[in-house]
């Protein structure tokens, strides 16, 4: 049972004022007496009857018309002890009453309308020990209860009463006492007194509750300002004590003397320095009878310092919090908790806004069982050499946030205390993380690692190298920038490459205008991304291809007009909530037609949907919500679309073609060549058509003397591969006619070949004689044998001029040049090889 309410409430609540005996007949018309007791219940009276006997001692007027309690009226029977005026419509208790009636003892006023209760009401109605107000519309003016006393037995009712609470009564040390008494015997597990007016504990306040099971007290919210020792001694099975927001002056080793079950203490704000005040003192093994003590909260609370057995036998503490107290802290050494030393499950020292301006070397040297650190909010300026926690061999967690950005690091900070697991540096660092090795290489059990608002510029890529068990990165509010720009020297800083393991990546506010293509590769367990207030405009399609596992992404208040399913397909595939609100989103087809789809149909929450995605252009939407764009709009546009993908491919397969026939044609026609020959061979070879005709000669070479050289150099080794020529100044017989051997050679010879340059066209016993009893002997025997060898860009005009030929007049194997590059030479061999093996016959 809880119990919530004044003194009153304790009052009345638990003896309520009983009816007079005796019930009145459903019939009555007047008062029944019997053995000095009047019942004139339910009788429609307005007045007290003035005909009762004298002598009565119970008067019960409920259930009536009474307006008022008239102490004259009532004073015709100063007998009564009992009085039940319930159920009528009294405003207010009139003002004598008690002296009218000196030996009432119950008063029942339930059901009536009094609404307001000053002290001088009950002024002398000390022996009153019940009193029922329920019902009504109090309001207390003063202390109205103070006169009335306590009686004896009181908790009987309720002797299972496990839980009381007294919370805002105005308890003396008197009543506190005696209230203490009444609840001995009783399974009492929890009290609160909070806000009781409480001053001063004395030696036998609580002694009242040694034979209960109390195991629960809070007396915060108090004004205690002192504490005899051994005030809780009574106390040996209690837990937790709460003493937050009082008052007090000193703390001794007598203070907490008997709380050997004590788990719990909670002394935030309970040790106040005022102007008018010194600081408040605790002396040495003040804390010693805390044997069992696991939690100490002393947040903002004020002690002239940490002497160096303050804490001394705390045998159980596992968690010290001292944040924001004011001890004069400044410098931590290896003699500032040496109190500790006795404390083997001590596993988190909150020293958060305690002042700290400098560590020394060994500061926590005591503390091997440590394992979170917090010294948040400090102003701690120094290098971080790493001998400032050495000796913290079990450290899991270090909280450094929030020291006035004057903290810079080493390649040492850290190694001495390789079990990290989380990290915080935000609004810590100073100076630079370029370095190698990297602070946080010896951290490779680090989990979290926070490097918010430093304003880091300057990183290198092994900055988190090893740190392949890190779960959450948070490096936002930096100057990150230039290190991810494709222009940076080097190429962009992939600093996350050794975390493939992230879930949570932050990179809010760093400037960032471009993302490297790999800057996110292998984060296949990222679920949160933020990448919010930057000055993302483009982002290119693969950037995110490996986010599968994204849960979470942030990237409003960038420059972002378009969002493509090419880039955000695979993120947004599986989100649980998008924050992509206040960026220029162009509402075109190209730029927005798939977003828009994607948010009128998706069940991913995103806050603002309608007032936060608005388009900037074109202006035919502007300031319109993406959500509203008209999607069937570019419906008609798809086969205008499939048209122009059509046409820019044939377009720009006929340029490649051109361009491949152009550069390398000669190579696709040499291997062509090469690869019909192979299939098909040759029509016949030099043998047969040795024996199907009179051709002693596979071609008769007519060159100008000048190009002898290269006939003799580029020709004449065709020899080798089964082939005869015949060339004047070679094969002619000495003494024999020119003009017979150039008749009877023409007529043996399979082919001729013209080596076409300047020089043959200007000479005249080739133009002349040559050339027409050439052309002569093909028209006579109907042959289609002239091979032409270009070594020179010779006109067709000046061919015909000269040469009585025309390019038109022979088939395109017929017409071979000289190539200028080398690589070319030995297609052209294949090709003249190719001509001269053709045949004869005219098709």
């Amino acid at each position: 049972m809880v119990l919530r309410s004044s003194a009153l409430s304790l009052l009345l609540c638990v003896g309520l004022l009983r009816s007079c005996p005796g019930s009145a007949s459903p019939r009555r018309t007047g008062c029944t007496v019997e053995r000095r007791r009047a019942d004139c219940s339910h009788l429609k009276l307005s007045d007290v009857p003035p005909d009762l006997p004298r002598n009565i001692s119970c008067l019960d007027m409920s259930h009536n018309r009474l307006t008022t309690l008239d102490p004259t009226a009532l004073g015709r029977y100063p007998d009564l002890e009992r009085l039940d005026v319930s159920y009528n419509s009294i405003t207010a208790l009139a003002r004598g009453l008690c002296d009218s009636l000196p030996h009432l003892r119950r008063l029942s006023v339930q059901r009536n309308e009094v609404h307001q209760l000053t002290q001088s009401d009950l002024q002398n109605c000390s022996g009153l020990t019940h009193l029922d107000l329920s019902d009504n519309r109090l309001k207390l003016r003063g202390e109205p209860f103070s006169v009335l006393k306590v009686e004896s037995g009181l908790f009987k009712p309720i002797a299972g009463l496990r839980d009381l609470v007294l919370d805002g009564c105005n308890l003396s040390p008197q009543f506190l006492n005696k209230l203490c008494v009444e609840l001995s015997h009783m399974p009492l597990r929890n009290l609160s007194l909070r806000n009781t007016q409480q001053a001063m504990l004395m030696i036998n306040t609580f002694q009242g509750l040694i034979t209960t099971n109390l195991t629960t007290l809070d007396l915060s919210n108090n004004k205690i300002a002192g504490i005899a020792e051994g005030s809780f001694q009574w106390l040996p099975l209690l837990e937790s004590l709460s003493l937050e927001n009082n008052n007090i002056k000193s703390l001794t080793n007598g203070t907490f003397l008997g709380l050997k079950s004590l788990i719990k203490l909670n002394l935030q704000k309970a040790l106040i320095k005022t102007k008018t005040s010194h600081y408040p003192t605790i002396d040495d093994f003040s804390f010693q009878p805390l044997v069992k003590l696991e939690y100490l909260f002393m947040k903002e609370a004020c002690f002239s310092k940490i002497s160096e057995n303050m804490f001394y036998g705390l045998k159980s503490l596992r968690k010290l919090d001292l944040s924001w107290s004011k001890t004069g802290l400044k410098t931590v050494d290896n003699t500032t908790f040496a109190s500790l030393r006795g404390s083997p499950f001590l596993q988190t020292l909150n020293l958060t806004g305690t002042g700290i301006t400098k560590l020394e070397p060994g500061a926590f040297s005591r503390l091997g069982s440590l394992t979170t650190l917090v010294l948040r909010y400090n102003f701690i300026s120094q290098e971080l050499t790493g001998e400032e926690f050495q000796g913290l061999n079990s450290v899991e967690e270090i909280y450094l946030s929030t020291n006035q950005q004057k903290i810079s690091l080493t390649p040492a900070s850290f190694i001495h205390v390789p079990t990290l697991r989380i990290l915080t540096l935000n609004r810590a660092l100073t100076g630079t993380l370029y370095m190698e090795p990297s602070p946080f290489r010896p951290l490779t059990n680090l989990t979290v690692l926070d490097l918010s608002n430093n304003n880091i510029a300057n990183i290198n890529r092994g900055l988190l190298e090893g740190l392949h068990n890190l779960k959450v990165l948070r490096m936002q509010h930096n100057n990150l920038a230039r290190v991810w720009k494709n222009a940076y020297p080097g190429g962009p800083v992939l600093f996350l490459r050794d975390t493939q393991n992230l879930s949570i990546l932050e990179l809010d506010y760093n400037g960032l205008d471009e993302i490297p293509l790999r800057a996110l590769q292998g984060l296949f367990q990222l679920k949160e991304l933020s990448l919010s207030g930057n000055l993302l405009n483009f982002l290119q399609s693969s950037i995110f291809d490996d986010l599968q596992s994204l849960r979470y992404l942030r990237m409003q208040k960038n420059l972002l007009t378009s969002v493509p399913m090419e880039t955000f397909g695979v993120p947004l595939s599986n989100l649980t909530e998008l924050r992509m609100e206040h960026n220029p989103f162009d509402c075109t087809c190209d730029s927005i037609q798939w977003f828009s789809e994607w948010l009128n149909t998706t069940n991913t929450s995103i806050p603002g949907r309608a007032q936060g995605y608005i388009c900037n252009t074109p202006p035919a939407y502007f300031n319109r919500s993406v959500i509203y764009f008209e999607t069937d709009s570019c419906k008609n546009l798809t086969l205008f679309q499939a048209l122009y993908v059509l046409s820019s491919t044939l377009v720009l397969g006929l340029m490649v073609i051109a361009f491949l026939v152009h550069f390398q044609g000669w190579r696709i026609q040499f291997y062509w060549n090469i690869l019909i020959n192979r299939t098909l061979g040759m029509k016949g070879s030099r043998y047969e058509r040795l024996a199907e005709d009179r051709y002693e000669h596979d071609a008769y070479v007519i060159h100008a003397p000048d190009d002898r050289a290269w006939v003799e150099r580029s020709l004449l080794p065709l020899e080798d591969k089964n082939l005869t020529f015949f060339l004047e100044d070679r094969n002619a017989v000495p003494g024999y006619s020119m003009v017979e051997t150039i008749v009877d050679n023409i007529r043996r010879s399979r082919k001729i070949i013209f080596v076409v340059t300047e020089a043959l066209l200007e000479d005249p016993w080739c133009r002349q004689f040559k050339a027409h009893h050439a052309l002569h002997q093909l028209m006579e025997d109907s042959r289609d044998s002239v091979v032409l060898i270009f070594l020179q860009d010779v006109t067709d005009y000046r061919l015909s001029q000269s040469l009585l030929i025309r390019r038109s007049m022979l088939k395109s194997r017929c017409i071979v040049h000289w190539p200028l590059q080398k690589e070319r030479i030995v297609a052209f061999h294949q090709k003249l090889m190719i001509a001269l093996n053709s045949s004869n016959r005219v098709s």
